[in-house]
């Protein structure tokens, strides 16, 4: 459980300060919002990425600011959106002229708070647009994709449009680039058991210990169904065959076994053995596959595998070097 805070209330905010006093080399917090945005300031002439959600995701959202990544981030309270006001000061701070783009989860809080920022910017003539990530392939059927939520795709979609940004595409190719990288991204996850917030004394759901809930969200959310609690090799097969359905275009794919919070790397590197040649066997290029903890539950225990799906253009932004509190990429 969730055993470190002080008023549960304040997590955020706590968490926040933390955060930004923490890695100031690369951060600073936004004055007046709840968001933190690239020490040195957005790059004039630049499109600003700005991302977010609720906070208990860590490294997603604050953790992933920083070149090759992010522009700045907008952090809501733990797994609740950020207001729209936060969400319009911390695009207002990122914005260097060439427009924002948002990125972030398929949730409806976050879709009416963040378009409200969104209206509000170009109310004001600040180019801005959005880009819904909806990875997670448990959540609605292919023929209603857009209806799904995302999850730890999220990753793979803000690493494009950040490289993309950074390298002096404008607002219109940003777009493009992170539509695209979300129609190539689809992830399937399990949970063993649930989270449980700051200040709450009991998970917000449980787990049989012979169970376990396969397509979870990463709000604290249970799967779509139940099932029985199998080995890795057979959880690689229930995981790898589903997104392997739904497979675009290509031999290619960066892959991100994700850790929830609580399993251990090395329950994961446990699985990625099983799941590895499972995709080999596919006929598919593993590209610098990611195994670690990208986009969390607070302390769930689960994991996500997303299969990110390369042509040349995405993969140049899938090798491109970032540099952020929560993630390191020395690129090629």
């Amino acid at each position: 459980m969730t055993t470190l805070y002080n008023d549960p209330a304040a997590f955020s905010e706590d968490m926040t300060a933390g955060f930004a006093e923490a890695y100031g080399r690369y951060v600073a917090k936004v004055p007046d919002a709840s968001g933190v945005i690239r020490a040195a300031g957005p790059a004039p002439g630049r499109v600003g990425v700005v991302i977010g959600g609720g906070s208990g995701h860590y490294p997603a959202f604050c953790g992933l600011v920083g070149p090759g990544l992010a522009t700045a981030a907008v952090i809501g309270n733990v797994f609740t959106s950020p207001s729209a006001e936060q969400a319009y000061r911390v695009a207002r701070a990122a914005d260097a002229g060439a427009g924002v783009l948002f990125s972030y989860g398929n949730y409806n809080g976050d879709v009416m708070n963040f378009g409200m920022a969104e209206a509000r910017l170009i109310g004001e003539g600040v180019d801005c647009r959005t880009v819904l990530v909806t990875d997670d392939i448990a959540s609605a059927p292919a023929e209603a994709a857009e209806d799904r939520r995302g999850i730890a795709g999220d990753f793979c979609v803000f690493k494009a449009a950040g490289a993309a940004a950074d390298r002096g595409e404008n607002l219109d190719e940003v777009e493009r680039i992170a539509i695209k990288a979300n129609e190539h991204t689809r992830t399937l996850g399990v949970a063993f058991d649930g989270c449980t917030l700051p200040g709450n004394g009991k998970p917000l759901f449980t787990v049989d210990q012979n169970k376990m809930e396969m397509g979870l969200g990463i709000h604290g959310e249970p799967g779509v169904r139940t099932v029985e609690r199998v080995t890795a090799a057979e959880l690689a097969d229930l995981l790898v065959e589903p997104l392997l359905a739904e497979r675009a275009p290509g031999t290619r794919a960066a892959v991100l076994l994700n850790g929830l919070g609580r399993t251990k790397y090395e329950e994961l590197f446990v699985l990625w053995s099983s799941v590895s040649p499972l995709l080999a066997s596919a006929g598919i290029e593993i590209v610098e596959p990611e195994i670690g903890e990208l986009v969390t539950s607070l302390d769930m225990a689960g994991c996500s595998l997303t299969l990110h799906w390369l042509d040349d253009e995405l993969a140049e932004l899938w090798h491109a070097p970032a540099d952020t509190p929560g993630y390191r990429k020395a690129g090629q």
